[in-house]
């Protein structure tokens, strides 16, 4: 019996070492490349809808409330967004257009239709780099950023609010982005970013966190998350619903035109 005990716990240990050897050999194979491939990659339909709230948190706990119908269309590997504000009445028709290029050397075509001034005002250079609608997120990113736009380096496996996630750090090619790494945990389950650390020359900058995700229509989606800019004290927090996946939407949805004549909706 005793010489069986002895054998059960010697085959246990060699079966729980082989494990970590698998567990640790999987790790070693996976990229930091590879893990953000696989989220630039989630299935998320052909085309997405979804109404947002984004509440605004300043530093002395004040609060502005937007809301918010977003659409947004593959074409192929590059993709179109149009976002329109419903609500309040002062932002109401306002309307932020993108056209997002899966080349890396093709910059993004970005519009923002302002209903006060009836123009419409482009994107590009500098201007990416300031705060959409006073919200923690610049305009760059709104953007789906190519994943070769960066270097990345896996830095391991922890887990965010109890789900395992990779951990990985992005480097900007560009020596002039507005930002100089991020730090990003990716879920291993929903191949989703659940968590990341923006930092720019001065240290760390914002932390974007989802707080609540799920299935919806089949496809794994954000339902509660917030950006937190620990520099200005401020935080932007996004509640999604009635989010549809494949509904057909229209090319007219991503014209200039549409926005500028209000034809969105």
């Amino acid at each position: 019996m005793l010489k069986k005990i002895h054998f059960l716990l010697l085959a246990s240990t060699m079966l729980f070492f082989a494990g970590q050897d698998m567990l640790r050999a999987e790790t070693a194979q996976t990229t930091g490349r590879d893990v953000m491939v696989m989220e630039d990659e989630r299935p998320d339909g052909n085309d997405r809808t979804s109404v947002m709230k984004m509440t605004l948190v300043n530093k002395r706990g004040s609060k502005r409330v937007r809301e918010v119908s977003s659409y947004s269309k593959d074409y192929g590997k590059d993709k179109k967004s149009v976002m329109v504000f419903d609500r309040p009445a002062d932002v109401k028709g306002t309307a932020f257009l993108s056209w997002e290029y899966d080349d890396p050397e093709k910059e993004d075509d970005k519009w923002l239709y302002m209903p006060a001034m009836k123009k419409v005002r482009r994107i590009s250079g500098a201007s990416k780099n300031e705060y959409f609608m006073g919200s923690d997120f610049t305009y760059d990113d709104m953007g789906d950023r190519n994943v070769d736009e960066d270097t990345h380096k896996l830095l391991g496996e922890e887990e965010v609010d109890g789900h395992p996630c990779w951990k990985v750090e992005s480097i900007p090619v560009d020596p002039d982005d507005m930002y100089t790494r991020k730090v990003i945990w990716v879920s291993k389950e929903a191949q989703m970013v659940l968590k990341a650390e923006y930092y720019d020359k001065d240290g760390l900058l914002k932390v974007y966190r989802v707080l609540d995700f799920d299935k919806e229509g089949g496809f794994w989606s954000v339902q509660h998350s917030e950006m937190e800019n620990v520099v200005r004290n401020h935080k932007t927090v996004m509640e999604f619903d009635s989010m549809q996946y494949d509904t057909g939407l229209q090319d007219k949805l991503f014209r200039v035109s549409s926005i500028q004549r209000g034809r969105v909706h």
